[in-house]
């Protein structure tokens, strides 16, 4: 019986040790609210809806004191959706699950499951506008029902990759600042035997952020296995650039991003322009235009996108807000707006609006 007893003790103190040289802390997001879309599939649809305008987020992270300014820092983060419960992704740490080392000297190095630099140096360093201008609806989709992204709820969501999708097995390293600049670049393994670059991924990032002047660019290209047997694994290449500008009480971003399917050729690109006006402590208004376009073997489709949100702080950790979205495609083409996740969710027509209401908080 001691026997038995010694190796829960050990597991305790451990542990405790752990923690005592460790910084670690919880933390989470949730957003929930009530939408009416006018036009999913044919048809009007009011339901309740979350993860909008900000993610539901529930993650672990730490960092430990190694001396010299370096820290071992780790983050496992889940997404889940709060009308269900269940997890967004596969797996309980399926939006960030990784370990590292950070010196502000050096620069930082982790390894795991990661952002790649088309959110890193676009949406984190506010260059693209989704963040404050209607979350997941300000991100591009549109009437590219035929862009054919493999591992995607509707072969479009998210195509510019702004909205924070991560990339596993992946290397990222990111630089400290020097004169405002910063670069970085990921490498992710396929690990296929015989293959080393298949089901791989790499992206780039560049940065400059000097007093409210801010820009950045980014490239990525993912490959995902064939869908049957020995067909090809399909590349999808991204690339963007943004830029933002704070005057007082107003922060304006615009940004230009796009997507290539290797594979079959389709090609689209979405520009974007976007101001959040702080119009009292407690009182902000995000308003942002976008026109999307595709090529040939999108049917040459092209959509314009209006965005308003309007958002009341109740404290520092909590908004409620009122979100109207209006996308017009072209004539024959189908209206889609990002973070309608039904496969089927397109309009059946040209245009598309939404109206919502909702309530977020963090701790």
């Amino acid at each position: 019986m001691k026997k038995l007893c010694a190796i829960p003790l050990f597991v305790l103190l451990t542990i405790d040790h752990a923690f005592a040289q460790s910084n670690v802390t919880m933390y989470g997001m949730i957003d929930a609210g009530i939408s009416y879309i006018s036009n999913e599939g044919g048809h009007s649809v009011t339901k309740f809806d979350d993860g909008i305008f900000a993610p539901n987020l529930f993650g672990i992270q730490g960092a430990e004191d190694l001396g010299g300014g370096t820290r071992a820092i780790f983050k496992l983060e889940n997404q889940f959706y709060l009308g269900t419960g269940t997890t967004v992704q596969p797996g309980i740490f399926g939006r960030n699950a990784y370990v590292g080392l950070d010196d502000p000297r050096f620069g930082k190095l982790t390894l795991g499951n990661v952002y790649e630099f088309m959110f890193t140096s676009l949406t984190e360093h506010n260059n693209t506008p989704g963040q404050f201008s209607g979350g997941l609806y300000s991100f591009a989709a549109g009437p590219f029902q035929n862009l054919g992204i493999p591992q995607n709820p509707t072969g479009s969501f998210g195509w510019a990759r702004t909205n924070g999708i991560p990339i596993g097995n992946a290397v990222k390293y990111q630089s400290p600042q020097i004169a405002g600049f910063s670069f970085g670049a990921l490498y992710s393994f396929g690990g296929v035997a015989g293959s080393f670059g298949s089901n791989s991924g790499v992206s780039v990032g560049l940065n400059y952020d000097r007093g409210p002047l801010g820009f950045g660019a980014a490239y990525t290209e993912q490959k995902y296995p064939g869908s049957l047997g020995n067909a090809p694994q399909v590349a999808i290449r991204n690339w963007g650039v943004g830029a933002h500008y704070a005057v007082g009480p107003t922060l304006t971003s615009a940004s230009l991003v796009t997507v290539r399917n290797e594979l079959t050729g389709a090609y689209a690109y979405s520009g974007q322009l976007a101001t959040n006006w702080q119009i009292t402590p407690a009182v902000s208004l995000g308003l942002s235009y976008m026109y999307m376009k595709g090529n040939e073997v999108l049917n040459d489709n092209h959509a314009n996108q209006l965005n308003a949100i309007l958002g009341y702080s109740l404290s520092k950790r909590t908004m409620v807000y009122a979100e109207g979205v209006y996308q017009r495609a072209n004539s024959g083409a189908q209206a889609d707006i990002d973070g309608i996740l039904n496969p089927s969710g397109s309009s059946s027509s040209a245009s598309q609006a939404i109206a919502r209401v909702g309530l977020r908080t963090s701790f």
